[in-house]
């Protein structure tokens, strides 16, 4: 796992909290100082903090589970796509859909709704419709798209939520919460600490912060995932040896009756000559 450089949190400006009257007194650990009515984030708390994260994501990653990125401002959506997309995650970047966990039976049900309008356009049904219902067919595939295009493969509830500003999202976080789904979180001075189960102390508002946090993170998670590919590899390999060595054992089974056959009936052929040189001899 990579190694947590302060200076390089520091260069990418995560230490920037928000202006000391807006902030939250539960992130008070978390402060170094205050400067110009600017708290100061303790970066070496973020740097562990970091490495909390990633070792609880790794985990998660490698027993196949998914993680769920959100951010919907508009300075960390792009960053969030771009990072969630190289490990394969799902990810909400637009509005966030009220229900999507507690009611996820329901947005399933979109997903496929998705997927049956793709189905028309392949298999030529959606040319049958009049060109009102065609426009029509068309803006709610492009709406869903916009809205789930990135959870379409999600076919179970995540485990696990990856948060960029907990104030902005607290509907999705109200959600994990009931559900008891854990949840990771970049958590500026102006949010609430409480709400989630593993914090990083960090700026939220800043594209190079974001950045940053998630190039981290989602090294974390790129990491659980080839350990989950490198011990599938490897229970491969073992069932086939020991599918060969079942089959090396069936087959000397087979062959071991006739090699024991072969001295009984030389026995029986020596026993027969025997007594004829008896009936002589007499």
């Amino acid at each position: 796992m990579a190694k947590i450089e302060v200076n390089d949190l520091l260069k990418a400006g995560v230490h920037f909290g928000h202006l000391t009257r807006k902030w939250n007194p539960n992130m008070a650990p978390y402060i170094y100082m205050e400067r110009n009515g600017i708290h100061i984030i303790n970066l070496y708390k973020t740097a562990a903090k970091i490495e909390e994260t990633n070792e609880a994501l790794k985990k998660i990653a490698a027993s196949g589970r998914k993680i769920l990125f959100v951010a919907t401002k508009k300075q960390a959506k792009d960053i969030v796509a771009e990072k969630a997309k190289t490990v394969n995650m799902p990810y909400i970047t637009e509005r966030w859909p009220g229900g999507m966990l507690t009611n996820f039976v329901t947005i399933r049900k979109a997903v496929k709704k998705m997927a049956s309008i793709d189905r028309m356009k392949k298999d030529g049904t959606f040319e049958t419709l009049s060109k009102k219902e065609r426009l029509q067919v068309s803006r709610l595939r492009a709406k869903l798209e916009k809205n789930l295009g990135s959870i379409t493969d999600m076919t179970r509830l995540p485990g696990a939520l990856f948060i960029v500003d907990t104030t902005r999202e607290h509907i999705a976080v109200k959600e994990a919460q009931k559900l008891n789904i854990p949840i990771f979180a970049m958590v500026d001075t102006n949010s609430d600490p409480r709400d989630v189960d593993f914090v990083i102390p960090s700026n939220d508002d800043a594209s190079k912060s974001i950045d940053k946090i998630l190039g981290l993170v989602t090294g974390a998670l790129a990491e659980g995932l080839q350990e989950r590919k490198n011990e599938k590899e490897e229970d491969a390999k073992n069932m086939e040896a020991a599918a060969k060595k079942t089959e090396a054992a069936e087959v000397a089974v087979e062959v071991a009756p006739s090699v024991e056959k072969a001295p009984a009936v030389k026995a029986s052929e020596k026993s027969s000559e025997e007594k004829k040189e008896e009936k002589t001899n007499s």
